[in-house]
């Protein structure tokens, strides 16, 4: 019973995330949108998803695979700053940056091991 709640967790994952990264391709292909557009528009709409809660159930049917893509950043950030409203103003304003703190630092600490690491270098060569 235990591999098949797996199972279905993993499948449930990857028909959100597969949903989710469709429509960008979508956007990509039909429309003239540029990636960075339709990368702050699927924030925006993970902030607004879950400020009228509905993100909320998105994540609760599939898992990783809502809160993996930018979505679900955007989701994050709202529902840390709904979190902080119930402490005031400043907190509605700071909970969104508490709620995403480790994966903004994990970002920013493995960005800076991969720049000494590796060297940039032009597509052209």
């Amino acid at each position: 019973m235990l591999a098949y709640e797996m199972i279905m967790g993993y499948l449930k994952a990857f028909l959100v995330g597969g949903a989710i990264c469709t429509i960008a391709q979508l956007l990509i292909n039909y429309t003239k949108l540029t990636s960075g557009k339709i990368l702050v528009y699927f924030l925006l709409a993970g902030v607004l998803l879950q400020a009228v809660g509905l993100y909320e159930y998105l994540v609760d049917f599939g898992g990783a695979g809502a809160t993996v893509p930018i979505s679900g950043f955007g989701y994050l950030l709202a529902n840390g700053a709904i979190r902080g409203a119930e402490q005031g103003l400043f907190g509605a304003f700071t909970g969104g940056l508490a709620a995403a703190s480790a994966g903004i630092t994990s970002a920013i600490v493995f960005g800076y091991f991969n720049a000494l690491i590796f060297r940039s270098r032009s597509k052209i060569n």
